[in-house]
């Protein structure tokens, strides 16, 4: 029976002058997020509204389930409109919609009406007052309630008249595109790809690079990142992958380095790495996955080793969220399942038996000098191994 669906937005609305600009970039992810759903939609906006006119016949879940992954919606309402025919054919669609809504009618309700449309014979109050006259007459059942009914009809005059109650939530944040781009590293595990999504989440477009050892990793590691890549770009868009072969770094590292530095160092070098593909891209900072306290490579000192070789910024959305909370938001995008799967990255393959949790940056400095011969030739080899893979 709906027709149509009135888009909400939140922060949005406080932009001032530059409203416009998200509200055009929400519009322009709506689009994207609908081109694959059954049915065709015009998408558009008019006095601080955006709406989804459905032209065709549309698979109703499908396309809430595609709206509730665009950034920038805070609720989705599912939309019956009337063109302007008369106060008696508006009565008529409002019973029939609380008819086909609301099947057991032992609720209180609240007309909420807006006229945006000046010219309408009656005001917003009148149709408040008559319109919930005449659901008294049609459900005696139902009583009014104005300060917390069970049901809120929304009744709006514009154009058309559009009709009203339920909000299905949407993931709130903002639309992407509209915060500059980042970098995300991208492992198999669960923590980087929820990072992804909450960085995405605040309008950064993400690409993603993700550090690959064969023969020590399988191609199906590989197509694990991608399958991953994939399920985050449901909320971000199209995601260029960059797949970095490590291999022959990580063996250097491996023979020139003391063992309990190894993870530190390869850090190190993947973060040079990733910047290094950021710059070239346009990424205005890198993204990883990083938890404080969480494993070796993540404490206090172990970020500050790591944040030494970057000279863009580092995003760490995850710092001071506890393992489960990574997990829940893991389950609720979808990636839980897919992260856990049995097959390695290159991180875990030469992880040290007793990694150092409080390296000092001088002397880690100076053991990457053990480096020096060949270290740059390898940084560069691996470079160009550089395999994009455009996920979507």
């Amino acid at each position: 029976m709906f027709t149509a669906f009135l888009i909400k937005y939140a922060e949005i609305g406080i932009k001032g002058r530059n409203r416009y600009l998200f509200e055009d970039a929400l519009v322009h992810q709506i689009k994207h997020a609908l081109k694959k759903c059954e049915g065709q939609f015009i998408v558009h906006k008019t006095q601080g509204r955006i709406y989804v006119d459905a032209e065709t016949e549309f698979d109703f879940d499908e396309a809430v389930e595609r709206l509730q992954t665009v950034f920038g919606i805070s609720g989705i309402c599912p939309v019956v409109y009337v063109e302007d025919e008369g106060f008696d054919k508006l009565k008529e669609t409002i019973i029939e919609y609380i008819a086909n809504v609301y099947p057991e009618r032992d609720k209180s309700f609240k007309i909420q009406a807006r006229r945006a449309r000046k010219n309408y014979p009656k005001d917003s109050m009148s149709i408040n007052m008559d319109m919930g006259e005449a659901v008294l007459r049609a459900y005696p059942e139902m009583r009014v309630d104005v300060h917390n009914p069970d049901i809120l009809l929304n009744i709006e005059v514009r154009e058309k008249i559009y009709i009203y109650s339920e909000i299905i939530p949407g993931p709130g944040g903002m639309p992407v595109g509209t915060g500059g781009k980042a970098m995300l590293l991208l492992s198999g595990g669960i923590d980087s790809p929820v990072a992804g999504y909450m960085i995405a989440k605040r309008g950064v477009k993400i690409d993603a690079v993700y550090f690959h050892a064969p023969p020590y990793t399988s191609e199906r590691a590989k197509q694990k990142v991608v399958d991953l890549a994939r399920l985050v770009s449901r909320y971000t868009g199209p995601i260029y992958l960059h797949v970095i072969n490590f291999t022959d770094i990580q063996l250097y590292i491996h023979e020139k380095c003391p063992h309990e530095e190894l993870t530190i160092i390869m850090r190190r070098y993947m973060m040079r790495i990733a910047e290094q593909i950021a710059k070239e891209t346009e990424c205005l900072g890198l993204i990883t996955g990083e938890s404080i306290g969480q494993v070796a490579s993540q404490t206090m000192n172990s970020l500050a080793a790591t944040n030494e070789v970057c000279t863009l910024p580092v995003y760490r959305p995850l710092i001071g969220f506890d393992k489960q909370e990574i997990v829940e938001v893991s389950e609720k995008i979808g990636t839980y399942e897919t992260s856990i799967l049995p097959f390695e990255d290159c991180c875990t393959i030469f992880v040290a038996k007793h990694p150092v949790t409080k390296p000092n940056i001088n002397i880690i400095r100076r053991h990457e000098h053990n480096l020096d011969e060949k270290i740059q030739e390898l940084v560069e080899a691996a470079l160009r191994t550089d395999e994009v893979i455009v996920v979507e």
